[in-house]
């Protein structure tokens, strides 16, 4: 089980990531782009949710290339990663922090950094 704490702790790891608030919640984010935060469930969320179970504990959205890159990461990642309608449409997926693996988690990261850091930067950790 990974925390909130953890993924700060991996976010600040890569090259001039930040930390800061969305919505009143933790995020990270490179050059101004928010590439993971927490991503509690809103009323609406629940409510679409029906009677189906809705996932428990914390829940950390993270940032993808593209929508391609969003369905391949949702299938090789069934049991820790999922989305809701809320993000239909949108490269970002959900991660379930109580069932993700750290590397899973830190590759999730890492893609998310790279979908959102400049170019230069990316070419640049690459090359370190």
């Amino acid at each position: 089980m990974m925390t909130v704490d953890e993924v700060a702790l991996l976010a600040s790891e890569l090259p001039e990531a930040s930390e800061g608030e969305r919505y009143g919640n933790r995020s990270w984010s490179v050059a101004g782009k928010a590439f993971a935060w927490e991503r509690p469930f809103s009323k609406a969320d629940l409510r679409r949710f029906g009677e189906a179970f809705a996932p428990d504990g914390p829940i950390l959205a993270v940032r993808v290339l593209d929508l391609a890159d969003k369905e391949a990461v949702l299938a090789e990642n069934p049991h820790g990663f999922f989305t809701i309608p809320h993000f239909d449409g949108y490269p970002a997926v959900l991660v379930r922090l109580d069932l993700v693996t750290s590397t899973a988690l830190r590759e999730a990261l890492l893609d998310g950094w790279l979908a959102c850091a400049p170019r230069a930067l990316a070419d640049r950790y690459f090359k370190s």
